[in-house]
């Protein structure tokens, strides 16, 4: 193997790099180092020594994956079996959908793995990451038995939009693979759709759900397949209203509410945006006893920050207009760039708006499937908070 290409950093970054934290942004790199995406590079700061991908384009230019030796395809392994085994929980539950890798979270930058049933799903956020492809394959069946392994690659933000798959083994996956979740049955698509074909880190807001939604009306924006609406269908609400601007996705939904023996009659699905559905509904002085809102990421960098917050305090004013007396508001936001306490802070600017009150009853981050270094606090994008509206 060719010398390593060696990085030199300033002495400031080394409190973060020896607690571990896997980023190195481009502008603490001198201009003159240039390098092929994907080349390994050893990156030194003060007295510490790490070992990383280098890409040429992103914003990021250096992922570190260790900070002890180059790695190595048994390493590499290891890495996916400790992942393997902190998902056990989840597998004792029956749950056949989840997040197998989560990219920086389980030491591995830049990658991601969803498993739905006997089929992976790789997901690459940085050019460079398609040089561990082979690794990453035959590490994956050499620990769970798989018929298929996919790829969709996405540089640069998370964003939720539609992609197309590529088979990287196996055979492809079926147009309509069952997977469950909590007792629930999901029919998906992991062809094509948003993310890999359901929201899987929502699975255990899913439930919490669930247990509000006895005896209530439920308004389930942004509603995609449904998965918030069966939850609640199953936790006895009353009657629900999923909406979605997505073509085909009202089909959808009645196949996963057929699937689990649901009563069709108590769930209808409108097909509008959101916020004029909203607005409508604001105007008509229509009511709901719970409200559910899971929009798409507002913003994919930070200099699109505050325009997401105000989409964000728009969004939630108008629904908080449309929730009875003492109401439930079920409010998330995968946007990274939105930290928890700004979500919060947005949630009273928009009572404020609508001449309500929040009073937060339960907040959540990230399930199990989805862990948060601690020295990694950009990995956290998940918020999910309920708050009971006074």
């Amino acid at each position: 193997m060719a010398k390593l290409r060696e990085i030199y950093l300033p002495t400031t970054l080394k409190d973060h790099l020896v607690k571990g934290h896997p980023w190195v942004y481009r502008n603490h790199i001198s201009e003159a180092v240039h390098l092929s995406s994907g080349s390994w590079v050893k990156v030194r700061c003060g007295g510490w020594t790490g070992y990383g991908l280098w890409d040429a384009n992103g914003a990021i230019a250096v992922r570190i994956f260790s900070d002890r030796d180059l790695p190595t395809p048994p390493w590499f392994r290891q890495q996916i079996q400790a992942a393997w085994e902190l998902r056990s929980a989840l597998r004792d539950q029956g749950c056949t959908a989840y997040r197998w890798l989560f990219g920086e979270g389980d030491g591995l930058p830049g990658l991601t793995v969803d498993l739905y049933g006997d089929f992976a799903v790789v997901q690459t956020y940085m050019p460079g990451a398609e040089e561990l492809l082979d690794w990453l394959v035959k590490s994956l069946i050499a620990i769970k038995p798989l018929e298929g392994i996919s790829l969709r690659t996405q540089h640069g933000d998370r964003a939720d939009g539609d992609s197309k798959t590529q088979l990287l083994w196996g055979k492809p996956a079926p147009q309509a693979l069952i997977v469950e979740e909590h007792g629930l049955k999901f029919q998906v698509n992991l062809h094509t759709g948003q993310k890999t074909g359901l929201f899987l880190d929502h699975r255990e807001n899913r439930r919490f759900v669930e247990g509000l939604s006895r005896d209530r009306d439920v308004l389930n924006c942004f509603s995609y397949t449904g998965a918030f609406s069966l939850y609640a269908l199953r936790g006895n609400a009353r009657h629900v209203t999923s909406v979605d601007i997505g073509k085909g996705l009202a089909e959808s939904a009645d196949q996963n509410i057929a699937l689990n023996h649901l009563d069709a009659t108590r769930h209808q699905f409108i097909t509008q945006d959101c916020f004029e559905l909203l607005d409508g509904y604001a105007q008509e002085k229509r009511n709901f006893d719970l409200i559910i809102l899971d929009p798409p990421s507002f913003a994919k960098s930070k200099q699109n920050r505050y325009a997401a917050l105000r989409g964000y305090t728009k969004l939630n004013a108008l629904a908080l207009r449309c929730l009875a007396p003492n109401g439930l508001l079920v409010s998330a936001s995968c946007t990274s760039q939105v930290s928890p306490e700004a979500f919060k802070d947005m949630l009273a600017t928009a009572g404020a708006s609508a001449g309500r009150r929040v009073q937060i009853i339960h907040e959540a981050g990230h399930a199990i499937d989805h862990p948060v270094p601690a020295q990694f606090p950009e990995g956290r994008y998940l918020k999910f908070v309920v708050g009971r509206v006074r």
